[in-house]
């Protein structure tokens, strides 16, 4: 087993992240190309989010499991050349994907994924304790027996820290429709920030539109919900008020990870706000039109740079840049569309 890293390996100052979920490796096996067609690289949405935010400045850690086999070291090694710090736990091997290609290129998917942090109990506590901000989602929040340790991780960090959540859903190795809406609605009431994907809505809320379920997810308790949808662009929505972008003109390699950048994004888009935290949650309800718009604007621009390029590939702090706090400023090449809330 793994020896679980210290929490202590956050930089010192300054807000400090962490992301409680899987780490994997995406495996491509196309037969056509022989060897040179069989490529792995990290993956996972929890482990995207962790370095999409230690790429925009902020100290991250990532609660997760991998294993000392030769996948996870390829994740350690991304991990820790991209300055996230992992606090590991559980027995089993390195999680992974394999997507394998047939003649007419069309893949067909294999998993083999385990969620189990146990032996990690008191650092991940300790992490989670330290930090300013804790996100989680996807299969960490689904696959028993690590989701029961996710839910009690993120209800001791809600003391000092806000919490976000993405269910990223996964429907090939959900435990059901019924069981994962019921989990997803107790992390998006525990949590202050949510951000899905309107596949993910759809999936869990057939009869229903996603922008009926983002407002009903709202009621349950969070500040601020945020829906991606793809090439139309997302949403945020407050009990303040609504804000509609369009996606940003860009020539997509792929989306691998988009959505990842753009929950990465948003989190260091509040942070230099200065709206994570236990004692930001009063402005966190209260946020004001203006750095709503700032946030879906500086979000909106990660996901897009993300696809511009092949793989989960978020942008840093350099390219991206930071959330201005002039709204027009930010806004003044982005198509828009804002109404209030009702």
């Amino acid at each position: 087993m793994p020896t679980p890293s210290n929490a202590t390996d956050f930089a010192a100052g300054g807000p400090r992240v962490t992301v409680i979920g899987e780490s994997l490796v995406d495996i491509i096996d196309d037969p056509r190309r022989g060897s040179a067609g069989r490529h792995a690289h990290p993956g996972g949405s929890p482990l995207n989010v962790a370095v999409g935010t230690a790429r925009l400045g902020l100290a991250t850690s990532l609660v997760t499991h991998y294993d000392d086999d030769a996948y996870g070291l390829l994740v350690d090694q991304h991990l820790r050349s991209n300055g996230v710090a992992p606090v590991r736990g559980g027995t089993a091997p390195t999680s992974t994907a394999t997507a394998t290609l047939g003649d007419d290129g069309a893949a067909t998917y294999a998993f083999q994924v385990s969620w189990d942090i146990n032996g990690a109990s008191l650092p991940a506590l300790a992490a989670v304790e330290a930090s300013t901000h804790v996100h989680t989602g996807s299969i960490a929040t689904l696959l028993p027996p690590g989701s029961h340790a996710t839910l009690a991780l993120v209800e001791a960090a809600q003391r000092s820290a806000t919490v976000s959540y993405d269910p990223n859903c996964r429907p090939g190795i959900s435990p059901g429709v019924a069981s994962a809406r019921r989990q997803a609605e107790d992390f998006v009431a525990a949590s202050d920030v949510v951000k899905a994907s309107d596949e993910d809505l759809r999936w869990l809320y057939p009869e229903r539109t996603p922008d009926e379920s983002l407002a009903a997810w709202l009621e349950l308790g969070p500040a601020l919900v945020a829906l991606t949808r793809g090439a139309q662009g997302p949403v945020l929505l407050t009990r303040q008020g609504r804000v509609e972008l369009q996606g940003e003109p860009v020539d997509v390699a792929d989306t691998v990870g988009a959505g990842d950048s753009f929950m990465a994004a948003l989190i260091a888009g509040l942070s230099q706000l200065d709206l994570l935290g236990a004692g930001a949650r009063p402005r966190l309800a209260a946020l004001a039109p203006g750095d709503l718009h700032v946030l879906a604007a500086y979000a909106n621009r990660a996901a897009a740079i993300t696809c511009s390029r092949p793989g989960a590939d978020p942008p840093g702090r350099a390219e991206l840049g930071t959330a201005s706090p002039d709204a027009d400023a930010c806004l003044r090449t982005q198509p828009r569309r804002i109404r209030r809330a009702g």
